[in-house]
């Protein structure tokens, strides 16, 4: 079961994984956005990780609800809500539990990116973050492997993947889509950020001994 501890985890090891490759995410997306999905991303996760300390959540759901708040009024553009709603609408279908399984966050994780692509009007293949939720989510749902290992890490691969096979895709959505067939040839920022972000997850389950592969 996973508790309140291992949500903190889980955000503060995307927090660092923001930190760490700010530089990159601003570099993908000053070729087909604004150049400031890094340092947005760098302030908001700032703002999370130093509101889990001044207001330490009680439940799995408070803590992403926590984060999603932050995210939505510290990052401004379209990454300061939608992330933020992400977290906000999985924190609040994981509601007041204080231990929840993995597969009650995948399907968690499920309404939060249905609340995305609602939000977006996107679709997976537009270009969007969508690219490496949806498959990461599907692989987290999906039934546990044989070998007794956690979907954790296939979540993570799939994300990955998922930002990756943006690269040869024309955005459809986003200040991307205004560029056309221009911004084929380039891996989406949002992608990208989405993919660290359920890397991140996979990293507190191998910390929390969750991963036995």
């Amino acid at each position: 079961m996973l508790d309140t501890a291992f949500f903190v985890r889980w955000l503060t090891a995307t927090a660092a994984a923001v930190e760490r490759d700010a530089d990159l995410l601003t570099e993908l997306d000053s070729a087909i956005g604004d150049a400031d999905h890094g340092s947005n991303l760098q302030r908001g996760f700032r703002a999370v990780t130093a509101s889990l300390g001044e207001e330490p959540p009680a439940t799995p759901g408070a803590a992403l609800t926590l984060a999603g708040r932050r995210l939505i009024s510290t990052v401004g553009g379209a990454s300061g809500p939608l992330y933020g709603t992400l977290l906000r609408r999985t924190g609040k279908a994981l509601g007041d539990a204080a231990e929840v399984s993995p597969a009650q966050l995948a399907e968690a994780l499920r309404t939060g990116v249905a609340a995305v692509a609602q939000l977006g009007g996107a679709k997976a293949g537009d270009k969007t973050m969508l690219d490496a939720l949806e498959p990461a989510v599907e692989a987290l749902g999906s039934a546990p492997p044989p070998d007794g290992s956690s979907s954790f890490p296939a979540a993570a691969r799939a994300a990955a993947e998922g930002a990756l096979a943006t690269v040869p895709l024309q955005a459809h959505k986003g200040r991307a889509s205004y560029l056309g067939e221009r911004s084929i040839g380039h891996q989406d920022p949002g992608a990208t950020s989405s993919a660290l972000l359920i890397a991140a997850l996979a990293e507190a389950a191998e910390a929390d001994g969750e991963v036995s592969e």
